[in-house]
């Protein structure tokens, strides 16, 4: 029997709808339409792919798209100036750099350079501290993702034990801070840790964000426990490209309470909590009410 599938792609559907609504809103009351404010250097083919989808799903949900794709060659000293002229554009309420930056490019310095108020990654290192001291702050949008579709399968976390294998900045980190806000009890591993096939079958929740196609099997699995599966993996099988999550689906699937699949779980909801999150960061800079449960 397979577990519950947890639905990210209508999860993330659903969500745009009601940032559309909240937009609609804005704009009719208010006159104000929020603004994201894409920027990409390089041509990094999926980078590309990424920027495209965010940029036809800003429009979608009527906010205002603003892209801007600099050369591989870019200064690190003209990057800094957009950066300075998107903070100050009172348009933009979003801004987001598109990861991995060229090798000559300081992505700390240039991440930390975006006002942590236009931050809609959640990556300023003053948003990394608010979000770590329990403060209000711009969350990362996977992470974000992944909580909300926990709250609406589970309601309550409280009390529910979680355990993270990931320690990146990026995913696992912050995942575990929103989890603990969420009165769940944490474990974070990694590939290094000790007796990881038993830390993983004490979870109630299992979060995988490793980056290794397939690692945790159905055997490291707690009968009954809710498995996030943030890993998108390609690899080559019978000649054919294919996606695989940090999970071995088959085998968790027929142990697990609930699963999100790979593609279609995680993934969709990325880029659905970045328009959240730049919603949320526009009604902040007029000072208006924050929509309910677009954010942690």
């Amino acid at each position: 029997m397979i577990g519950h599938l947890l639905d990210g792609k209508q999860f993330a559907s659903n969500l745009r709808g009601k940032v559309a609504g909240h937009v609609a809103e804005l704009t009719r009351t208010h006159g104000i339409t929020p603004g994201l404010a894409v920027v990409l250097v390089g041509e990094d083919p999926a980078s590309q792919v990424y920027v495209r989808s965010k940029g036809k799903q800003t429009l979608e949900v009527g906010m205002a798209s603003f892209e801007h794709k600099l050369d591989a060659g870019t200064s690190e000293a003209a990057l800094l100036a957009l950066i300075d002229r998107l903070n100050a554009d009172p348009a933009v309420h979003g801004i987001l750099v598109q990861l991995p930056l060229p090798s000559h490019l300081d992505s700390d310095l240039v991440i930390n350079r975006i006002s942590p108020a236009k931050d809609v990654d959640g990556f300023h290192i003053s948003n990394v501290g608010l979000l770590g001291t329990g403060q209000k702050a711009m969350v990362p949008c996977t992470p974000l993702g992944c909580l909300m579709l926990l709250r609406d399968h589970h309601g309550s976390l409280s009390g529910l034990h979680a355990v993270v294998v990931g320690r990146s900045n990026i995913v696992g980190k912050p995942m575990a801070q929103l989890l603990l806000g969420d009165s769940c009890t944490i474990t974070i591993a990694h590939s290094r840790t000790n007796n990881l096939p038993e830390i993983c079958r004490q979870a109630d929740i299992l979060v995988a964000a490793v980056g290794r196609p397939e690692m945790i099997p159905g055997d490291w699995i707690k009968p009954g426990a809710t498995v996030i599966d943030v890993g998108i993996n390609r690899v080559e099988r019978d000649g054919k490209t294919k996606l695989v999550g940090d999970v071995e689906f088959g085998s968790a699937a027929a142990v697990a309470g609930a699963i999100t699949p790979v593609p279609g779980g995680v993934g969709p909801m990325t880029i659905a909590c970045l328009l959240a999150n730049t919603l949320t960061a526009t009604c902040r800079a007029h000072g208006l009410p924050e929509p309910e449960g677009l954010t942690a």
